[in-house]
């Protein structure tokens, strides 16, 4: 008979490759989202409009895959974001080819699914997780997406190239490589997500309480301590995903409007997403070992170094501009893996799905206002002006920590 401990490696093994596969799907919004919409509508002040799209579309989304977790398991609701995320792909080459931005606007609102699962996916990595070890399995779900997120902005330029010749504008190039990277994802899912994570939890957990043996089992939270800990949890993944999205979506319209090509472009997005990603290891060690306030503090100050340097970083230097977003995609990865785990940590296993696909509602929404946000500053004033305030937004953290863990006394590490 598989043990409990052996079923969770072999989901997290299955969640690792669909990762990957995943990765190079997200990636394409972010290299060249706000490119394409600067070359159709031939605005830098709407540049923002596609990143605000697919995160506010990953908000919906986010309910959905929480909703169909809930009451069917994690691999029917990640499978069904996925493929969403692929159609939604294929409508931004049809909608460049047609150049109609309407169409865009729709089609980046579907897409915005993908980016929803893809994060969804970490909370799949700790159902079977030990208490002790969820941050580390969130982790693990997480680094996987490095790698076709690092790829995918490197072949913005070589997807580019390949979309021309068969007669696709060239900055809709990497949307291709995203709708077979998604459809991949959500196919390798349904057929090797099984038994599915979730389910097999309840039915551990229901098997435990009925014969009252729960080894290792943590002291049941109380109501307060449960909403504390989701509040919290959701407060820290808010602000670094405001700060994150806001400065990222407009380093490539910065970058293109002093000169650089794609090329320079992708290759700092690709920097960024491996800080965001490649880090996740060591973070959930951290975040096991010294507890998840102590990590999100550490992701507010990192966010503060990586505004600081994006603001100050000459328009000429690719190599600031590149350590600045690895500085705010590392933030971000702090953040993201401690909130993380707050709330898996708060949220009774019974509506852990649901409340998970809430919070990360919360986290698109906050994403989409950022990356509106992000185009209009930069419009009214400049990228530099941008970075220097989501880098002081993202101190918020702290006085954020101290209201609640003097509510709810110390917490527990995640």
């Amino acid at each position: 008979m598989t043990t409990t401990a052996e079923l969770q490696q072999q989901t997290l093994r299955v969640l690792v490759v669909a990762q990957v596969l995943s990765g190079a799907g997200l990636a394409a919004g972010i290299t060249v989202g706000a490119l394409l919409a600067q070359d159709m509508l031939g605005s830098t002040g709407l540049a923002g409009l596609p990143s605000a799209l697919f995160t506010a579309g990953s908000a919906l989304a986010a309910v959905g895959v929480g909703r169909i977790s809930q009451s069917r398991g994690r691999r029917p609701g990640l499978a069904t974001g996925y493929a969403v995320g692929a159609v939604g792909s294929v409508g931004v080459v049809v909608a460049a080819v047609l150049d109609s931005p309407v169409l865009l606007f729709g089609a980046l609102f579907i897409y915005g699914a993908g980016s929803a699962t893809n994060l969804q996916a970490r909370y799949a990595g700790a159902d079977l997780a030990d208490p002790g070890h969820r941050a580390r399995a969130i982790s693990t779900v997480l680094v996987a997406t490095t790698l076709g997120g690092v790829v995918g902005p490197l072949l913005a330029a070589p997807t580019g190239q390949l979309a021309h010749m068969v007669g696709v504008p060239h900055l809709a190039g990497p949307f291709l490589l995203a709708a077979v990277a998604y459809a991949a994802a959500a196919a390798f899912l349904a057929v090797r997500l099984r038994p599915d994570p979730l389910l097999h939890a309840r039915e551990v957990a229901a098997s435990e309480a009925a014969t009252g043996a729960q080894p290792g089992a943590v002291p049941v939270a109380s109501p307060a301590e449960v909403s504390h800990g989701i509040f919290l949890g959701t407060l820290v993944m808010v602000l670094t995903q405001i700060v994150m999205v806001a400065i990222m979506t407009m380093t490539p319209v910065h970058m293109h409007d002093h000169g650089h090509g794609t090329g320079a472009a992708g290759a700092v997005i690709a920097v960024h997403v491996a800080a965001m990603y490649l880090p996740s290891p060591l973070t959930g060690r951290l975040v096991d070992r010294v507890g998840s306030t102590t990590m999100a503090l550490a992701s507010g100050g990192t966010l503060l170094a990586a505004g600081l340097l994006a603001a100050s970083a000459p328009d000429d230097s690719v190599v600031l501009l590149a350590l600045a977003l690895a500085l705010l995609g590392l933030g971000w990865n702090f953040g993201l893996v401690s909130g993380s785990a707050i709330i898996t940590n708060a949220a009774p296993l019974e509506t852990r799905a649901r409340t998970q696909g809430l919070v990360d509602v919360s986290i698109a929404v906050a994403g989409a206002g950022g990356g509106l946000m992000s185009g209009v500053v930069v419009g009214l004033a400049s990228y530099s002006l941008l970075s220097l305030g989501g880098g002081l937004l993202a101190l918020a953290i702290v006085p954020a920590i101290a209201a609640t863990s003097r509510s709810r006394g110390p917490l527990a590490p995640a």
